[in-house]
């Protein structure tokens, strides 16, 4: 149904990783969507920990029901599968880890350590989103900045949504504009703006960002939470997403963290909405 890339320009930390998970978490909850993750990093883990015990689960070898054919797990098993040409509408699944039954499942990241093992497989990765794209409703693309540039740019011309990451400082603000100054890709409709670790004290918020950039309407942003960052740490964003729903007190950190999750998964689905009446 839809591809929905995260992705920064930026070269320092933005919290791109750990909204994407409070994102597609909240949504495979609150929505009666088939979702899947597809993280796309090199030699790093921090998505896959958001949601399991990455390295107990790699080193016992139970990915998915696919690893139990002999291959290789994960990407690196469904690229061998690809290869042969025994490709089916819900194979990628097959070669994923159910999070949440029916609801939302997560492609690991390559096991390789090889960088030049890496580029080898990032092509592959359109072909991946174009088969998945047939079984699952929505796609959530962690798309590092690692990736060869031509495979990157695949993945976001492909994709029917890309979420920029911003963080609340000046250059970064200004390198984002710069940026669509010099790239029309990034002027498009489908583009939206995200802040990750949010500070609403900073005079970078929403509403300045907003105006600053001159977007019609309101940036998004993922709040910073001491407890949501912990609960990354532990493989239990799931979890925290389902107490945090709970909190009724409005002055709580954790309601206004769920309060803007819940706003942006709003955005992105009117966004889709208001993409497919333009088709």
């Amino acid at each position: 149904m839809a591809i929905i890339s995260f992705y920064t320009n930026e070269k320092k930390e933005t919290g791109q990783t750990l909204s994407l998970a409070a994102v597609a978490a909240y949504m495979a909850i609150e929505h009666n969507y088939k979702i899947l993750i597809v993280s796309t990093s090199f030699s790093d883990v921090s998505l896959e920990n958001c949601f399991i015990e990455y390295e107990r689960i790699r080193n016992s070898g139970t990915f998915a029901k696919g690893a139990s054919d002999g291959l290789t797990s994960g990407i690196e098993g469904l690229i061998k599968i690809l290869n042969s040409n025994k490709i089916s509408n819900d194979i990628v699944k097959s070669y994923s880890k159910i999070l949440l039954k029916d609801r939302l499942d997560i492609l690991l990241s390559p096991i390789t350590k090889s960088f030049q093992e890496f580029v080898n497989i990032t092509p592959y990765y359109s072909n991946i989103l174009q088969s998945a794209n047939r079984y699952y409703d929505l796609i959530f693309v962690d798309l590092n900045k690692k990736i060869p540039a031509k495979d990157k740019v695949a993945i976001l011309q492909m994709s029917n949504i890309v979420v920029m990451n911003l963080t609340q400082k000046q250059k970064t603000i200004d390198d984002f504009m710069q940026l669509k100054e010099q790239n029309d890709f990034y002027k498009r409709n489908n583009v939206m703006i995200l802040i990750g670790k949010y500070d609403k004290d900073s005079k970078f918020n929403k509403q300045n960002v907003t105006r600053y950039l001159k977007e019609k309407k309101a940036v998004s942003v993922v709040p910073y939470n001491t407890l949501f960052f912990e609960h990354c740490s532990e493989g239990a964003v799931i979890d925290y997403i389902l107490d945090a729903r709970k909190v009724t007190d409005e002055t709580d950190t954790n309601f206004t963290f769920i309060k803007e999750i819940k706003e942006i998964s709003n955005n992105i689905i009117f966004k889709l909405q208001e993409l497919q009446m333009k088709l």
